[in-house]
């Protein structure tokens, strides 16, 4: 009956994990699909009675014409007659502004009284419009969408999004009336108190070089400069012109190498990361969770990184926000996909990757090529949801590769790199080609201006004879049109700048000696000591929070970690019914093939049991950590706390430490017949479990994926040979007293043991004396597997946060 109920379970599992999520998900699609439809009806609404106020206003004036003229016919005088029409509108005018709609008009005759009708209609109109529709009544003040989450609560869903979904449509309606994007529209948005909220970031750099540690080779160098908000700065170059290490170094993510110069942030000599609550990077590959779908990884990165003090339904107004800023309505509900399940395109994915960092309302945002492999029209998407963010004063600093000519004119600023680090223009985008041409560098109709400057730069295009211009020397040009110090080894050459070309080597600095194997052996063994330096310095070194935001606490996030992590964890039930039926096998098996002996309490039947259950266990526990390390480690460089993530995934994961022991045992348990009781075994195997999943998690955190697999086959057996040696040394049995196959072992050896009694007990004691297990340490070994289990969750959490790559 054990049997047939464990397999119902797990074929239930199997084939309805993925429909309960949908369902539950389709249920609050068609809540968040009902409040928009209301939202686009009344909307609808409120243009056709704006239309049909608009038609009445205006046959009422045409009447109102009519009666004037026939008025001023009755003059005979022509020349009077425009004066007089003037003066018959203004009186009509003052009359129907005083007039109340219950006062009663009987001057001039009944035209005049028609006249009234209609202009009582019109105010009446007027009055009835600003009641017509509820969600209308926040655009009468400026100030009321910041009292709604203090004044009104928003319990359901349906109100959540219909208030979102309203605010959308009203800064629709604004986008649309500022739609050219000329002069007084910007200025308008810009110093709209209500748009621009957010904590201004500037960002100004002097000689900033970055140097590789041990190979003293320049990435970056003497880059001087600022970067400004409510500007989009594009960052363009040839490959190996260092605009990574550019943008790296700005957001302090630059490890294994030395940055020198003076980096100021809104003036003060301070840490980026002391702003790192509000300043958001893009990496350059799209590093999503894809067992989530898009809109799932958006709202949990909302969540998180959002002021605490924030309202769900504001939060939810952002998350909407950039869902169709980006073009994201289509796919919202689609998995982003992976290397084995087929998702969203891979422009999409993109867009999902900047999304990320959009939603939690960053004020410096750095982005790594986001425009690689995205078509014309989907850049272009991105591009304008860029500059959304930037006329609320967002500092965006941008990695492009040869954009396009349009692409290429909805930046603000360009800086241009030259191979080795150095720059070549830094300044506005529309000046670039009025400087170049004073150098003497023209381009060429139909070319575009980004693809001309790089392949000059690359050295493919040969400038002019007239102009006597290297492609070398542009740094150096760029160094004297703006006074900036030029580098020791660079100036020997400004004599020669006016007369001839001037060769530099902008890619190594300095000449290095040629070293023997073992000294460039110990070059890099140097590198990696220094690079795992800055990681353990950058992790735990925390700078004073100059943001002003107050994210979610650590319980807090535990909370949503949880959530995403069941969630993952039941579109994965397939993989966990797959290990619970490869156990019932297992427990089958072993209990078939190795029955309890009495003469030994079932030693053999337990060492086996312990080698299998320790590999499964841990196979299956490799997967929480070794799978989404570079989630991780994105989402710990944003602020997210790292212990909340951790603690989540092992509370998630004791549901199959509570229940691999009960499936294991109900095969194993029936077949072997052991004279121990069922509860103790399960307890015994409980705490292995426990042990052995702390054991994977270290592997999973210090080892690639590869080694650790390899390690979790060949632990559970070395060890319990180790263990189970009679006849060892002396060192070997401390080493085996050290293993928790042994501690596993005793306590399943004692429990069976202790079910003798009498003359039983004392004839069977020569064998637990031989093995050197003591009867009373049955609570003892579950201890120390229980206290292995949380020292090396102890080690494996500090080995997350110290050894985390950024």
């Amino acid at each position: 009956m054990l049997i047939a109920a464990l397999s119902t379970l797990l074929l239930i599992i199997y084939n309805c994990s993925d429909q309960i999520i949908t369902t539950r998900e389709r249920r609050y699609a068609k809540s968040r699909e009902a409040a928009a439809r209301t939202i686009r009806e009344k909307t609808r609404a409120r243009a056709r009675w704006k239309a049909a106020k608009d038609a009445a206003k205006k046959h009422a004036v045409e009447l109102q014409a009519q009666i004037s003229g026939k008025f001023s016919k009755k003059t005979p005088a022509n020349s009077d007659q425009v004066k007089i029409f003037n003066q018959t509108e203004t009186e009509t005018d003052d009359l129907s502004a005083s007039m109340s709609p219950t006062s009663s008009f009987t001057q001039s005759g009944g035209k005049k009284t028609e006249h009234a009708h209609h202009t009582h209609m019109i105010y009446g109109m007027e009055d009835d419009s600003c009641s017509f529709e509820a969600y209308g009544k926040e655009s009468q003040n400026k100030n009321i969408k910041k009292k709604i989450p203090k004044e009104k609560k928003f319990y359901t869903h349906s109100q959540i999004f219909k208030y979102a979904y309203s605010q959308l449509e009203k800064e629709r309606a604004q986008q649309q009336q500022n739609k050219n994007l000329n002069f007084s529209g910007v200025i308008s948005m810009a110093m709209n108190n209500d748009t621009r909220k957010r904590l201004l970031v500037e960002i100004a750099f002097r000689d900033l070089t970055v140097t590789l540690k041990g190979k003293n080779k320049n990435l970056l160098r003497s880059v001087t400069g600022k970067i400004r908000p409510g500007r989009i700065t594009s960052v363009m170059g040839p490959s190996g012109a260092g605009k990574t290490t550019f943008l790296s170094a700005l957001a302090g993510k630059a490890v294994g190498c030395m940055v020198t110069g003076m980096v100021l942030v809104n003036g003060k000599s301070v840490s980026i990361s002391s702003y790192r609550k509000i300043v958001g990077f893009v990496p350059q590959d799209d590093i999503v969770h894809g067992n989530l779908t898009v809109e799932e990884n958006l709202w949990f990165s909302a969540r998180c990184r959002l002021s605490a003090d924030l309202p769900k339904a504001d939060k939810v107004l952002i998350v909407e926000r950039i869902i169709d800023s980006l073009g994201l309505q289509a796919v919202r509900g689609s998995l982003v996909g992976t290397v084995e399940k087929r998702g969203i395109s891979g422009g999409q994915r993109k867009r999902v990757n900047v999304g990320l960092e959009l939603v939690m309302e960053p004020s410096l945002l750095f982005l790594d090529e986001p425009t690689s492999g995205l078509d014309s029209s989907s850049s272009q998407l991105l591009l304008r949801a860029l500059r959304r963010e930037a006329l609320e004063g967002v500092n965006i600093c941008i990695v492009v590769h040869q954009p396009s000519y349009t692409l290429f004119q909805m930046f603000d600023d360009l800086v241009l790199l030259a191979k080795g680090g150095l720059t070549v223009y830094h300044g506005p985008v529309r000046k670039v080609e009025e400087y170049f041409a004073g150098l003497g560098i023209n381009v060429p109709e139909r070319v575009n201006p980004p693809d001309f400057f790089i392949d000059i730069l690359e050295g493919m295009i040969k400038t002019s004879s007239s102009s006597g211009m290297s492609y070398r020397e542009l740094p150096v040009r760029w160094m004297l049109h703006n006074g900036y110090p030029i580098p020791p080894d660079m100036r020997k050459n400004m004599a020669e700048l006016a007369i001839s070309t001037v060769n530099i080597n902008l890619e190594n600095d300095s000449v290095t000696e040629e070293q023997s194997f073992a000294g460039e052996v110990w070059q890099d063994m140097k590198c990696n000591v220094e690079r795992k330096r800055d990681m353990i310095r950058h992790n735990f070194l925390r700078s004073t929070d100059l943001s002003n935001r107050r994210t979610p606490s650590t319980l807090l996030q535990y909370k949503y970690f949880l959530g995403r992590v069941a969630k993952q964890r039941l579109r994965e039930a397939r993989v966990q019914a797959i290990d619970y039926l490869i156990l019932l096998l297992a427990g089958a098996s072993l209990g078939s093939l190795t029955k309890a002996n009495d003469a030994t309490f079932g030693y053999g039947a337990y060492t086996y049991s312990i080698i299998a259950v320790s590999l499964l266990c841990k196979i299956a526990a490799l997967r929480s950590f070794s799978l989404d390390n570079l989630q991780y480690w994105r989402e710990s460089a944003s602020g997210i706390s790292s212990l909340a993530h951790f603690v989540a995934k092992d509370t998630i994961d004791h549901f199959n430490t509570v229940i691999k022991p009960v499936v294991y045992l109900s095969m194993f348990y029936f077949f072997s017949n052991p004279r121990s009781s069922f509860a103790d075994n399960y307890i015994v195997l409980l705490c292995l479990v426990y042990c052995v999943t702390g054991v994977a998690y270290v592997l999973a955190i210090f080892l690639d994926p590869g080694p650790s697999q390899l390690c979790s086959v060949l632990l559970p057996v070395v060890l319990t040979l180790i263990a189970t040696q009679i006849n060892a040394t002396k060192y070997v049995k401390i080493l085996g007293d050290l293993c928790y196959p042994k501690w596993a072992l005793e306590a399943f050896v004692i429990a069976n043991a202790e079910k003798y009694y009498g003359v039983w007990l004392i004839t069977r004691c020569g064998a637990l004396q031989k093995c050197g297990y003591n009867v009373h340490n049955w609570g003892l070994r579950i201890a120390m597997l229980i206290l292995t289990g949380v020292v090396c969750r102890v080690i494996a959490f500090v080995g997350m946060v110290t050894f985390q790559r950024k």
